[in-house]
């Protein structure tokens, strides 16, 4: 449990103990600093703290903005701040500043009280003082004081009656509980959420909120849901694809419920932004699964037509982390483009086009779902793939456009970044190792070679004949091209399009491959190794962003590395006959989930890693 000390005299009236009570604060009254430093010394060192001015004034909601919130190891409010146990030692630090020294010198409120109307008020609160020596010693303790954006609600600490008196009113004119509704929802988000899901989803979060329900158990939900839609499209049926579709318009609801109840309850977490971003993606490909099994039980074969949309999709995805990493920290990151791209922002209604032709997941489940109920498997995966084809070509140009106009500066983080998103196994990374040294630093070197690789190699598998030698050769190509293309810090302006260059050529290869033995269960096959890959490349991709570090190297050189995998099918499909082949296929993909799998959920369930949450464009 969480403690708070309450600093001063109490004032009559107030709710501010029971305020902290509700949020999960054991109460502490301290008379003066001194006993404030004594109660702060004895709370245990693996609990969070706070500590309140007795004469704070605000929204229950505001407290809970800068108390709890499980991503900052500091926050405060005016008249508040709290420590996680990782941060105690800066606090402890603080305080013992503050009660040393003699006297106390009055501060101002930090922070405005919004529409509230209540004015910025002069006082002397010890945890206004402890936050400002806080401040002072950030550069050489490395962790800044987190302000939440309080907007509307109000927090204070009045210097007299009539002040509070008027800050009771300001607080009186904004209803917490509508603020803290809105606030649940994403800031960004595409139109069909923001206009036909969102209105209704928050108040299913407060209902979960008010019942106890995790984020998690919701994303859970969520799952399951589209696992149920997904034997629903399998039955082939009509009466099963309406169902589907509804019910895959049930799973975004909770989809956006479980992001919405973090928020409304700040119960962020890292594992439970990999659950839900991870979770996204297996209901979307299991889906793709149900509707190639339900057309087959009809007599159409559409599993090519499935994996090429995992394909396209995942390599979208590739290219947004890519980018984003990439950029995360670059120096004067800026372009004409981009400042294109702000004004058009200016302009309403362009916003809404904007985020609509990328086809973010709420416009293409929806899309999904209706053209699953009225239409049929072959026709839902045309339409899907023509539009993410369309989307990826705009945004992946866009980016391009950004990269090669923009004058920045990227950092050895966003290097390593690029480097741990390429899945380099042992054969490109010994090439590398003996061409780094030697290799001359050229802009556009590593986009190239990664390009030219890819090429020769899709070219090789889609002109050969199944079981053709020469395919290898290509294979080998490929591997030596890779190896070139990591030889140096990925730093060039178009570095970032290197690891969906390498998520391209190897998961083409295995559709290619597959759709070339001509045997059944070849594709469904290719469709299990290229979801087990993939998982893997998320994995990493949310390990990065929850600043988890990359997979382990043992891990990356257990299952090949991209080239090494690529190599391995190609090589494959030529010792072995076509039914072999897709055996083989089948192996390799239950090996490659397996060891994928259980070495994911052992860190995700295990790593204690900070709390995050994504608040970014839509997936």
């Amino acid at each position: 449990m969480s403690t708070a000390i309450v600093t001063g005299q109490p004032v009559p009236g107030s709710t501010l103990e029971n305020d902290l009570g509700s949020l999960g604060f054991d109460v502490r009254v301290a008379a003066d600093a001194a006993e404030a430093e004594t109660l702060l010394a004895a709370v245990p060192a693996d609990r969070r703290v706070a500590l309140v001015d007795a004469r704070f004034v605000g929204h229950p909601h505001a407290l809970r903005l800068g108390l709890t919130d499980p991503r900052f190891p500091l926050a405060a409010v005016p008249g508040a701040v709290t420590a996680q146990p990782a941060a105690r030692q800066q606090l402890t630090r603080a305080m013992a500043r503050e009660t040393s020294a003699d006297g106390a010198t009055p501060v101002e409120d930090p922070a405005p009280l919004g529409p509230g109307g209540a004015p910025a008020l002069a006082v002397d609160s010890l945890p206004d003082r402890v936050v400002a020596a806080l401040d002072a010693d950030a550069d050489a303790d490395g962790g800044a004081v987190h302000r939440p954006e309080l907007g509307s609600l109000v927090a204070a600490v009045p210097a007299d009656p009539q002040a509070r008196n008027e800050v009771r009113q300001a607080v009186a004119a904004v209803d917490d509980e509508a603020v803290r509704l809105k606030s649940a929802v994403k800031s960004r988000d595409g139109f069909f959420t923001t206009f036909f899901i969102s209105p209704y989803s928050r108040y299913i979060a407060r209902w979960c909120a008010r019942r106890g329900l995790t984020p998690n158990q919701v994303t859970t939900a969520s799952l399951l849901t589209a696992l149920i839609a997904a034997g629903c499209a399998a039955t082939g049926t009509r009466g099963g694809f309406v169902a589907a579709g509804v019910l895959l318009i049930a799973s975004f609801v909770l989809d956006c419920t479980d992001g919405q109840l973090a928020r409304y309850a700040l119960k962020y977490s890292t594992l439970g932004a990999w659950l839900d971003a991870t979770f996204d993606r297996a209901k979307e490909y299991a889906y793709y699964a149900g509707l190639a099994l339900g057309a087959a039980r009809g007599g159409d074969d559409v599993w090519a037509l499935a994996l090429g949309a995992m394909i396209l999709q995942t390599c979208r995805h590739v290219v947004d982390f890519s980018f984003n990493e990439a950029n995360h920290d670059a120096t004067a990151n800026t372009s004409p483009t981009a400042a294109l791209s702000d004004k058009l922002d200016s302009v309403g209604w362009t916003v809404w086009v904007r985020r609509m032709i990328v086809l973010p997941i709420g416009e293409r489940w929806a899309m999904i779902a209706v053209l699953t109920a009225v239409t049929t498997p072959r026709i839902t995966f045309y339409v899907l793939l023509a539009g993410c084809a369309f989307a990826a070509t705009y945004t992946t140009a866009g980016r391009v456009l950004r990269s090669l106009t923009r004058k920045a500066e990227r950092t050895d983080r966003a290097a390593r970044a690029l480097a741990d998103l390429t899945d380099t196994g042992p054969l490109a990374a010994t090439g590398a190792e003996r061409l780094g040294r030697r290799s001359a630093r050229h802009a556009f070197a590593a986009p190239l070679w990664a390009a030219v690789g890819a090429v020769v190699l899709l070219i090789d598998v889609s002109l050969r004949s199944f079981g053709n030698w020469q395919t290898v050769v290509g294979a080998l190509i490929y591997v030596a091209t890779s190896g070139r293309a990591v030889a140096r810090s990925l730093k060039g302006p178009l570095d970032w399009l290197v690891p969906p260059v390498f998520r391209a050529a190897e998961y083409c290869t295995v559709l290619i491959l597959a759709a070339r033995a001509e045997v059944n269960g070849a594709l469904p096959a290719a469709f299990g190794l290229v979801a087990a890959v993939a998982y893997h490349h998320y994995d990493t991709v949310y390990r990065i962003r929850g600043d988890a570090g990359a997979p382990p190297a043992w891990l990356v050189r257990a299952i090949g590395g991209h080239e090494g995998r690529t190599l391995l099918v190609t090589v494959l499909a030529v010792v072995l006959t076509a039914a072999q082949f897709t055996v083989a296929l089948t192996v390799l993909a239950v090996a490659v989930a397996l060891v994928v799998l259980v070495e994911s959920i052992r860190f995700w369930v295990s790593a204690g890693a900070p709390a995050v949450h994504d608040e970014g464009e839509p997936a």
